[in-house]
């Protein structure tokens, strides 16, 4: 599996995989996933498996040295594979290398999956949004401090 940057020609397929990956009011329109790319202080990283795309990251920049992972999917053939896992180190990664404190991210109390697969990377639960999503769905905010990468060579 490689790991790279995001190229136009991939929009229509990752917005795709978030149409399969998320329920409507969760999953984003294609022009909100545009959005979310192409804003100034985002990164969005696209895993393949051959020619074929298996899942992506977006992340932003924030103020106060904050990342904020706005997607992370998988396609489910490819789940339980290290997509996930490959995308998170990735992010993670990054956020060090900007400098970051921490990274945090919204995902739906009840996707117990996934709440699972980040708090065994050392994500915390933060508080719950009511509402959070168009379906009336709540959210958890999850963050993970990042240690300075300067300590962390030494």
């Amino acid at each position: 599996m490689l790991l790279r940057p995001f190229r136009a020609s991939d929009l229509e397929t990752l917005w795709a995989i978030d149409q399969a990956c998320f329920a409507p009011g969760i999953s984003y329109s294609q022009a909100e996933l545009a959005g979310f790319i192409a804003h100034r202080g985002s990164r969005t990283w696209v895993a393949e498996e051959g020619s074929a795309i298996v899942g992506f990251l977006i992340a932003d920049r924030q103020p106060r040295k904050v990342g904020h992972i706005v997607t992370i999917d998988v396609v489910e053939a490819t789940r339980r594979r290290g997509v996930g896992s490959k995308l998170m180190d990735a992010v993670e990664q990054w956020g060090r290398e900007q400098g970051l404190r921490l990274i945090y991210l919204e995902t739906a109390e009840d996707n117990l999956a996934a709440r699972r697969f980040y708090e065994a990377r050392g994500y915390r639960r933060l508080r719950r949004i009511e509402d959070y999503y168009r379906n009336g769905l709540a959210a958890w905010v999850m963050v993970k401090e990042l240690e300075d990468q300067s300590k962390a060579e030494s």
